[in-house]
């Protein structure tokens, strides 16, 4: 088969996920639904689960408020929040049509990380209010993860919940994704051979998830001076006046603008990728925003990240072609997802599990060492710089990781070793997965209509 052929094969193996979702969702009704944690033996158990009963457990509660984390499944319940502003690649398109990629997010909490998730999309779109929102809703969860909620008010949002909740606030557009970009470029750079001090950067948009990246990367050890950010109006730099006129709304764009590009490069991303060693693209979806003529003009060993949902910025068998060592997207259809996924259920497993007050830019160090370990301990390829999914035991790993690094930096209400937190992990993912086989084994979850 020649390499058209196959192309076009590629090509429509990866609209097949957008096409099944559309009969899939509504045959289903939803992804999620609530089930007991405890028996019902008879109606009689009412009288423990409800009134009277209950009472004595609300009575402890009142007494000494810790308790709830005890005698309530709070201990391992979140919320997914998100105003539906910017959601994947598809933009501000309201809070309803957000609710399919929040349940989803559930779905993958609960079967990956054993977290109970609730989806939690508000008509609210002032950052104040959401704010207080989530502040409101604190005595039901042991965490938030904020969802697709556009900048700049996300870091607003983000930074004044950390600051304020008593239970752990993360973003996972920025530091969910930020943490696999790093683990994934920690691999990558040890298959080409290149030291992260040493290796020029450009990473393509300048969003939630890359500037978080672009933090990570540069505490990690990466030279901000010898990296360049770009956006859709093209490379950042002090001589950006629109950015600069702009600066007390966008301050983390600005502060970026005085930090990266030391050389002082203007033009668009063909210019910014003249030599440099990794692209990390976090824009829009293509296919064609990067160019396979850009990626020659990279140096040898390049190293190209295109991380757009639903369709990469550039196709990655077309990196290839154009010479990239390796290449990523955030798709699971193709070779080194570089997705989210791999990180939130672990890292909030091992948050839940020592009850710890925040999630900390360390706990994202301690999980991306962890996601790239499990997968160099498996032997690294040029296609597989990461775990997948299917590789269950990371999430135990990562939880372990997250918590005993918590557990360090005096955030663990309940202490617990790495050991113990390996433990507990493994039997509530365990417990998770076994419990959606079961549901599909007696018909609880009927199997999926045929293709057609």
């Amino acid at each position: 088969m020649n390499a058209p052929d196959t192309h076009r094969q590629e090509a429509e193996a990866a609209t097949r996920p957008m096409r099944m979702a559309l009969k899939l969702h509504p045959f289903y009704r939803g992804k999620i639904q609530t089930a007991p944690r405890c028996p019902v033996r008879s109606l009689s158990d009412f009288a423990y689960w409800y009134t009277p009963g209950v009472a004595a457990s609300c009575r402890a509660i009142a007494e000494n408020p810790d308790e709830v984390f005890r005698h309530t499944s709070r201990w391992n319940t979140i919320a997914v929040v998100s105003d539906g502003s910017r959601v994947l690649g598809l933009g501000n398109i309201g809070p309803q049509a957000a609710l399919p990629v929040m349940e989803g997010k559930a779905l993958i909490f609960k079967y990956l990380g054993g977290v109970d998730a609730v989806p939690l999309v508000i008509s609210e779109k002032d950052p104040s209010r959401m704010i207080e929102l989530v502040l409101a809703i604190q005595p039901s969860f042991g965490g938030i993860n904020l969802e697709d909620i556009a900048q700049p008010k996300c870091f607003t949002i983000l930074d004044q919940l950390r600051a304020r909740a008593a239970i752990p606030v993360w973003h996972d557009d920025q530091q969910g994704t930020a943490t696999v970009i790093l683990a994934g470029l920690t691999n990558a750079m040890r298959i080409v051979g290149k030291e992260l001090p040493e290796v020029r950067i450009v990473f393509l948009g300048s969003g939630a998830s890359n500037t978080a990246a672009a933090r990570l990367i540069f505490a990690r050890g990466a030279d901000p001076g010898r990296c360049v950010v770009v956006d859709s109006k093209g490379i950042l730099g002090t001589h950006r006046r629109d950015i600069y006129e702009k600066r007390k709304s966008y301050a983390i764009k600005w502060h970026l603008c005085r930090r990266t590009n030391r050389e002082g490069k203007r033009g668009g991303l063909g210019a910014a990728l003249e030599g440099a060693d990794v692209l990390i693209a976090c824009s829009r979806p293509g296919p064609g925003i990067v160019r396979p003529e850009w990626i020659r003009r990279m140096a040898d060993g390049a190293i190209v990240f295109a991380c757009a949902n639903p369709v990469p910025e550039i196709w990655p068998w077309e990196a290839r072609e154009a010479g990239a060592a390796v290449v990523a997207t955030g798709r699971s259809d193709f070779p080194n997802q570089v997705n989210n996924s791999l990180g939130f259920p672990g890292i909030f497993r091992g948050a839940l599990d020592v009850r710890s007050r925040s999630i900390t830019d360390t706990m994202c160090f301690a999980a991306a060492d962890a996601l790239a370990d499990y997968a160099r301990d498996r032997g690294l390829q040029s296609d597989r710089i990461l775990p997948t999914m299917e590789d269950w035991e990371v999430f135990v790993e990562e939880a372990a990781a997250v918590g005993t690094q918590a557990c360090r930096e005096g955030l663990a209400r309940i202490p617990h070793s790495a050991d113990e937190l390996r433990a507990s992990a493994r039997q509530i993912i365990g417990c998770a997965r076994r419990m959606t086989g079961t549901l599909m084994d007696e018909g609880i979850i009927p199997p999926p209509p045929p293709e057609d």
